[in-house]
């Protein structure tokens, strides 16, 4: 590329990323979590999650609270019978208990660098493997959160 005396030229570079999304739920009075990774974060990945989810849970029921990112509000998910979504106010992650399970986990992680994602892995596997009852419960059944689910699931 030519350009005038004392231009830089100016190039779009696109980095070439890997990424893997953790899609994950939590029930705030039992400390039971489910996670499972999926390679992006959309529609038909949310759709996959919801399907898992649900063959977990049996029988049971759950609220599933979720924000309204474009992925969670598509008219194209087919919510399984027994999972009920709650959506969240916009811009309100701190109302999510699976949002400060997040932060947790992310405190162990910081300042981390890792070669590969399966060097990132790796680690975060070993972190759910080592969550604790007391662990979850403490970080996710805030006052508030179990206050806000009870209603929901009053209404």
């Amino acid at each position: 590329m030519i350009t005038a005396s004392g231009v830089k030229p100016t190039v779009p570079v696109k980095w070439d990323r890997e990424t893997f999304w953790i899609y994950g739920a939590i029930e705030p009075l039992t400390g039971k979590h489910f996670q499972q990774e999926y390679p992006k974060l959309n529609g038909k990945c949310f759709q996959q999650f919801l399907d898992w989810l649900s063959a977990q849970l049996g029988s049971d029921y759950a609220i599933l609270q979720v924000d309204q990112a474009p992925a969670h509000t598509s008219g194209a998910i087919n919510w399984p019978e027994n999972i009920i979504p709650l959506f969240q106010p916009p811009h309100a992650p701190e109302l999510n208990p699976i949002e400060r399970l997040w932060q947790f986990l992310k405190k162990n992680l910081k300042n981390e660098l890792f070669g590969s994602l399966q060097d990132l892995r790796e680690p975060i596997q070993q972190l759910f493997e080592q969550l604790t009852f007391e662990q979850v419960t403490s970080i996710s059944s805030y006052d508030f959160i179990l206050e806000a689910l009870f209603y929901a699931a009053s209404h």
